[in-house]
């Protein structure tokens, strides 16, 4: 089953939010994507969040899952909202300032389409895009960076 992972900056504009919307639609209906994967760190996980239980009212097969970065046993909160979780495998052993970081390479190297928002700012997200970027000029992955539309 195609997967689709979302990536971006944690102060990602409220104006992403119907390019987030129309993009992850097209994914479902043109590419078939059934799984998405979303964090739940920074407005721009925030947003794809909220605009996957948007869609999964007009296509309820979608399943959205929550990338867990910390140990289970460490999470302090319960996501009702999401059909399932993932914790990446060995990330038991990633120190805590890592494992964000560790967790998005494990979802870059593993799903087939990434939906991200990279605004050419130096950081995390522009390194790990650059690592996408690799995949996917290897056929692996397909790119959409909401940020070459935002402002067009």
């Amino acid at each position: 089953m195609p997967t689709c992972f979302f990536i971006g900056h944690k102060n990602a504009p409220e104006e992403l939010y119907p390019l987030l919307l129309t993009s992850i639609k097209q994914h479902i209906t043109e590419f078939g994507v059934k799984n998405f994967i979303v964090g739940d760190y920074g407005n721009f996980d925030q947003l794809a969040t909220r605009a996957l239980l948007k869609l999964k009212k007009q296509y309820p097969e979608i399943i959205i899952t929550l990338l867990l970065v910390y140990h289970p046993f460490y999470t302090a909160q319960q996501h009702a909202i999401f059909d399932a979780s993932f914790y990446p495998p060995d990330m038991e052993f990633v120190p805590k300032r890592a494992a964000i970081i560790r967790a998005n390479q494990y979802m870059i190297n593993h799903c087939d389409y990434l939906i991200a928002y990279n605004n050419g700012h130096i950081g995390n997200t522009r390194k790990l895009l650059q690592s996408a970027d690799r995949r996917q000029k290897r056929g692996l992955l397909q790119i959409k960076n909401l940020a070459e539309q935002l402002f067009l």
